[in-house]
């Protein structure tokens, strides 16, 4: 693995973050999912929460097209809105749907997967829901991410396959070449496709926008790879969150790793910051900050 310079910076109270993004602020948004809270973080003034309703397991969040924070609220099932200034509401889902990601579509909506329903929905800013059923049952539609191309594509964990959906409705689904690979995260990358990661197969894979997907295989097939975001310079960054890294894959599939500093950190979501270095959430209490070489 590589060595880059990764700092690690504990959370108060030993809260544990698992989604992050870069707010219209430019500070970090975290979702503390064990604490029922969101929490904003910035290197001079630290962490400030703020509490939603027990129970609500708040998991992923996302900076809207209304300069407000979005997220998902997987134990309620409901859709989290937050300003900069904390004015808090939230838009109830239908009962059972679990939703898990979240991503502003490029129709100025923000899109939703419901984990347990197998739907992929659509939230309007005003909070209007309108929800597409999958042709699949038992899938598990795990993130959603805005496409090149109109329409919004998604991971089907438990149906291993990648689908997309155009603003009509119409859904087609991509089976992986890798069977039982359980993708989880997925990101639009600079080049117009869309990259995801595989996390029981240890794989990165690319798909175009016709559908053509290449796999990418990680050094350690065991990292579990579970997040991914786009590289402003090209490829993608993603956490790996059995193998304790951050890794790198280059716009050819090579990959690279950078080793935590912490045993044991737990990586789940991570973003790029203006500055294009890489944030990522350690479920194990605090914020990894690795600045690329």
């Amino acid at each position: 693995m590589t060595n880059t310079p990764i700092r690690e910076i504990s959370l108060p109270g030993g809260v544990g973050p698992y989604g992050i993004t870069v707010g219209p602020d430019a500070a970090l948004w975290l979702t503390l999912v064990g604490s029922d809270a969101v929490g904003r973080f910035t290197t001079d003034g630290g962490l400030r929460t703020y509490p939603v309703d027990v129970g609500a397991r708040p998991l992923v969040i996302t900076a809207g097209p209304d300069a407000a924070l979005w997220f998902t609220r997987s134990g309620d099932h409901r859709i989290g809105r937050l300003t900069v200034d904390g004015e808090q509401t939230s838009y109830p889902l239908p009962a059972g749907t679990a939703p898990g990601g979240i991503a502003a579509g490029p129709d100025g909506a923000l899109w939703y997967a419901g984990m347990a329903s197998d739907v992929v929905g659509r939230l309007t800013t005003d909070g209007q829901v309108t929800e597409f059923a999958l042709p699949v049952t038992g899938g598990m539609p795990s993130m959603v991410a805005a496409g090149g191309d109109d329409a919004v594509w998604f991971t089907l964990n438990q149906a291993h396959a990648i689908g997309r959906i155009d603003p009509a409705g119409e859904v087609t689904l991509h089976a992986l070449p890798t069977a039982q690979a359980a993708p989880v995260g997925i990101t639009p990358g600079v080049d117009g496709a869309l990259w995801f990661v595989e996390i029981a197969a240890g794989q990165v894979g690319r798909i175009s926008p016709d559908g053509r997907i290449d796999e990418y295989p990680l050094p350690d097939r065991a990292a579990r790879p579970h997040a991914i975001v786009a590289d402003p310079a090209g490829g993608c960054w993603f956490t790996e969150w059995a193998g304790n890294r951050i890794g790198h894959v280059r716009p050819d599939g090579t990959i690279d790793g950078y080793d935590l500093p912490t045993p044991g950190s737990e990586p789940h979501g991570l973003t790029v910051a203006g500055d294009r270095t890489v944030w990522a959430a350690l479920e194990s209490g605090a914020l990894a900050h690795l600045t690329p070489g």
